[in-house]
């Protein structure tokens, strides 16, 4: 449980500091990404360090995992105790529970992302990333569903030396601009 203290501690953390940012000035000068985009360069990002190296390299390991097996790649990564969240769905607590959500097939969905960002805390034993991901998949007559959104992953370091997701979270983007608002077109105009 002493585990669940520190990823209460960082989530703390993580909300405070987006509590402490309440004018729409500070979140005028978040960064946005524009894309995902290729695995970082440690050659020209300054802000590189070994903690960081490690938690791109996880979540590329991760990424690959999922790739390759679906819903079982996506559970094996998380730590017993995990959470889940979902856009808009009831949280999912621990790897057994999470099991039973991610069931896709590779070929039947394709989860992608590869991470932006990554802190690692002084302590080196927790971190989080965060980015982009898409999702492609297929509806019931053949038509593609793609969905994107964003997401932040917290690493905890297991006692046996691993590092398992202690939680991750996403949410859908929304609409293009537009799109949420405009009237549908008939063909009686």
């Amino acid at each position: 449980m002493a585990g669940c203290g520190k990823v209460f501690a960082f989530a703390l953390v993580l909300s405070g500091m987006t509590v402490g940012m309440s004018s729409q000035a500070a979140w005028g000068q978040m960064l946005e990404p524009t894309a995902p985009s290729a695995a970082p360069n440690p050659l020209v990002d300054t802000t590189m360090s070994p903690g960081k190296e490690l938690l791109f390299n996880l979540e590329a390991q991760f990424a690959k995992d999922v790739a390759a097996r679906g819903g079982a790649g996506f559970t094996s990564w998380f730590a017993d105790d995990a959470v889940l969240l979902g856009n808009g769905k009831p949280p999912v607590v621990g790897r057994a529970a999470i099991a039973k959500t991610a069931t896709w097939s590779p070929k039947d969905y394709q989860l992608s992302w590869t991470p932006i960002s990554a802190v690692m805390d002084p302590s080196g034993d927790i971190g989080y990333t965060w980015s982009h991901y898409e999702g492609h998949s297929k509806d019931a007559n053949g038509n593609p569903v793609n969905t994107s959104g964003r997401f932040i992953t917290i690493w905890r370091k297991q006692p046996d030396g691993s590092w398992k997701v202690a939680l991750d979270a996403g949410a859908n983007e929304p609409a293009p601009v537009g799109d949420c608002c405009r009237i549908p077109a008939t063909g009686n105009q």
